[in-house]
């Protein structure tokens, strides 16, 4: 990270200040693209849910995966302006409604567009026909998820010997099934997990196609085109030793021709992978203390701020110092009057640093900001866009 631009980004905002880099963004749209010419990607807002994030991905051909109204509504602010054909179209063929439980009140409103949603139970069949029957339905199913860093599985995806069963009861009631989809967890290190997502993905079509029933999506083509959703899980690298996104779309491109063309369309939610590299955090140190032999930074961001996906992302970014000198592993608080802001205790800092150095961490775009607080009087950092 190049000083000067750091000193000159603090003397123009002070701190703490998280930088956007939408040039990143594009890369790494381009790069997914690149890398996986069949998938069509939703970059999954929740990751990063930013408006001008979102106009960033629309403006660059993007699609959508949100999972709540308000995120569907920095999608319709992007697309207010189009004809509403086009814009029906848009959500028809660019939006899918990822969250597999849903208000009733929700889905009053999701009715209106005749979205593409997902379910993985019966009770939430019953509620999309009593109150958004005009949806066309995804079927999640549960599939393996070890090594990754974020399991999902416990809490979404209806158990694979149970998905036959319930997408029968979900045509006989009269809905639409278009397809399935499943997550291998965020931050996926094991790469098996999205081969057996395949692999049961694939037994299952063939089943309800064995069985008669029609699955696939009618609207915008002639005959049914079977939507198979891959969720995310696309590993960035943090550290550096994780596995690559190359070596995965490698792989992915090889295991999608057992599904063709003719009868597939392949979608996937990239959150992070669209995100994470394109944000960095400059904070101040506004105190120090030594206690057991052991230095212990103060900074003006913290586990309530910036740095809450340390808690439910679990991810520790690295903190590096503008100063240099002598390296010795340091604590780093947050600024806040609880003793849970505790940010690291392993960062390899200068030890003789002082109150209003300068510290940053990189990777910082994905489940940071959208998670930020107001807790015990601070503020989030500011956000500075730049390249849009």
């Amino acid at each position: 990270m190049n000083k000067r631009i750091i000193e000159r980004l603090v003397r123009e905002h002070r701190t703490p200040i998280q930088i956007i880099d939408h040039e990143k963004i594009r890369e790494n749209i381009s790069t997914f693209k690149r890398l996986l010419p069949r998938v069509q990607a939703y970059y999954a807002v929740k990751a990063n849910s930013l408006q001008e994030i979102v106009r960033t991905v629309y403006r660059n051909g993007g699609s959508f995966d949100v999972a709540s109204l308000f995120e569907l509504g920095l999608v319709l602010e992007e697309i207010k302006y189009l004809a509403p054909e086009k814009m029906q179209h848009f959500i028809w063929n660019n939006i899918i409604y990822a969250n597999t439980m849903k208000q009733t009140e929700t889905l009053h409103q999701l009715n209106l567009y005749s979205p593409l949603v997902t379910y993985d139970s019966i009770g939430e069949m019953r509620k999309i026909k009593e109150h958004c029957p005009n949806a066309g339905l995804v079927l999640r199913i549960e599939v393996p998820d070890e090594g990754s860093i974020v399991s999902l599985k416990d809490k979404f995806g209806v158990e694979v010997e149970h998905a036959i069963p319930l997408i029968e009861r979900t045509i006989n009631a009269g809905l639409r099934v278009e397809g399935l989809s499943f997550h291998v967890g965020s931050q996926c290190l094991e790469f098996n997990n999205y081969s057996e997502a395949l692999k049961l993905s694939a037994e299952i079509f063939k089943e309800a196609e064995r069985k008669g029933f029609e699955i696939g999506e009618k609207i915008t083509n002639r005959y049914p085109i079977k939507q198979l959703d891959i969720g995310g899980g696309f590993p960035v690298k943090y550290k550096g030793d994780e596995p690559s996104f190359e070596a995965l779309a490698g792989r992915l491109n090889k295991e999608f021709e057992d599904f063709p063309r003719s009868k597939y369309a392949i979608l996937a939610e990239p959150g992070r992978f669209y995100v994470a590299n394109a944000a960095f955090l400059i904070m101040k140190i506004i105190g120090k203390t030594i206690k057991r032999g052991k230095v212990r930074y103060h900074v003006d961001d913290g586990l309530y701020h910036t740095f809450s996906g340390n808690i439910y992302d679990h991810q520790i970014p690295t903190i590096k110092s503008i100063r240099e000198g002598r390296e010795e592993e340091c604590t780093v608080f947050g600024p806040t009057c609880d003793s849970l802001d505790r940010i690291t205790d392993n960062a390899l800092l200068p030890g003789n640093l002082k109150e209003g150095d300068l510290l940053y961490a990189e990777n910082m775009g994905a489940y940071t900001n959208a998670s930020s607080t107001n807790f015990n009087g601070f503020p989030p950092a500011k956000i500075v866009h730049i390249n849009q």
